[in-house]
């Protein structure tokens, strides 16, 4: 019976302060057998074999553990304390489900169990496959580089395969559950399939300069939602981001820049953890209502042909009286009372997702008067990138109102203030 997992040996007769093998784990294989022949006096054997010592270290079983220790072995972890010599073999990062098979298999061994009942192994010396430690990072910088007929280590952390002109996303790369960073920058990657969302433990994904047109609101919906923290979507094509976009809330760091966005996503704001956002160079006319509620350490808009505000000429969508449709939506979210597709349309239920909200704190469907005001970029970021090439750190950004009403009082103060 054989087990891969980490392990230290480590010697009771040395003293405390100086124990061998306290540090990290050597991945090593663990097997369970009788030697060849009639070597070292019959018997079963625990063998112990590393990548320094694939010939392995032999420790007789029966009748010589002195006790188990299994406290945390649901977690992959276990030690077994022996008696000649005077060693604890610690083990861990284990699949849990074979550390319990082999520990019992142990134990039956150390009892004098008839060998014929036994799981046993040969003794022979590991192969290198065996006892190396788990790739955790591959770095791909041309196409003649890239595997076309061997499989990606199962175990990768960090995956790049950058310069390989590569035209859609390996659906082996797909199978990596472990990876953490993605980075396929410098292809020709047209379109995202909705697996990625499958990578549950990723948090860092490049897709600098590809040929995307669009970023799937399926990848929004996935388990990315918990994981991704870093996204680049620079140098690409794409015009604007789904409304689920801003459901991606671990998003710390977000860039965009060098792409045809004509607008940021609707609910930015909701992106409470981000901390960078670079969309330069795009084709933002505004920024969107939400962005006032972004707190963010860096912030770059410099080359975007943002157009003049001027309050003084409202885009008027007021329907007076107001439509059924409009009284009960705005009723629904100004008193907080719970939707969702089990009680309504779907369609009405994304309608309420991108409720405007007027300067007085209530919501507006269709029916709102819309202007776009001067915001100082410093009131949502730390460190500005100019605007423009006149040092300016000031943007539009798209201001609503829900009545005739909420739009004159602003007036009114905008005039004071103008004098």
């Amino acid at each position: 019976m054989r087990l891969q997992c980490e392990v230290e040996v480590i010697s009771r007769l040395l003293p405390t302060c100086g124990l061998r093998g306290r540090g990290r784990g050597t991945r090593a294989l663990l097997s369970l057998g009788r030697p060849p022949g009639r070597a070292w006096g019959g018997g079963v054997y625990l063998m112990v074999c590393t990548a320094r010592d694939r010939v392995g270290t032999r420790y007789k079983v029966q009748e010589n553990i002195e006790r188990f220790f299994t406290r945390f072995v649901e977690e992959g972890k276990a030690t077994v304390r022996l008696r000649e010599p005077a060693v604890d073999v610690c083990l861990s990062k284990a699949n849990a489900s074979n550390l319990k098979n082999f520990l019992s298999a142990v134990r039956l061994a150390h009892q004098g169990t008839d060998i014929g009942a036994l799981p046993l192994s040969a003794l022979v010396p590991a192969k290198t496959s065996e006892v190396e430690k788990p790739k955790t990072k591959m770095i791909i910088t041309s196409r003649r580089d890239y595997p076309l007929t061997k499989n990606f280590p199962y175990s990768l952390e960090h995956l790049q395969a950058s310069y390989c002109k590569l035209a859609r996303i390996d659906m082996r790369v797909l199978c990596l559950k472990k990876l953490q960073k993605l980075d396929l920058s410098h292809n020709h990657i047209k379109q995202l399939p909705a697996t990625i969302g499958d990578l549950i433990c990723l948090q860092e994904l490049n897709l600098h300069d590809n040929h995307l047109e669009s970023f799937s609101g399926a990848l929004c919906n996935s388990t990315l939602q918990k994981s991704l923290q870093f996204l680049d979507l620079s140098q690409n094509k794409i015009k604007a981001l789904p409304i689920q976009f801003c459901q991606l809330r671990e998003l710390v760091n977000l860039k965009l820049d060098d792409n045809e966005l004509i607008r940021l996503p609707f609910k930015i704001g909701q992106l409470d953890h981000l901390r960078f956002l670079s969309a330069a160079r795009n084709k933002l006319p505004f920024l969107p209502s939400d962005f006032r509620k972004l707190c963010l350490e860096n912030l770059d808009l410099f080359g975007n042909p943002f157009e003049q505000p001027n309050p003084l000429v409202p885009n008027i969508q007021l329907k007076i009286p107001l439509t059924l449709l409009e009284c009960a939506a705005r009723a629904t979210i100004n008193y907080r009372i719970p939707y969702g597709c089990h009680l309504l349309p779907s369609h009405l239920c994304e309608d309420l997702e991108v409720a405007k909200t007027c300067q007085c704190g209530r919501a507006c469907l269709s029916s709102f008067i819309q202007i776009t005001v001067t915001m100082n970029l410093h009131h949502v970021a730390h460190t500005v990138v100019l605007v423009d090439n006149m040092g300016g750190t000031e943007a539009p950004i798209i201001c609503y109102f829900c009545s005739l009403d909420c739009y004159s009082q602003f007036l009114d103060r905008y005039l004071q203030s103008n004098g």
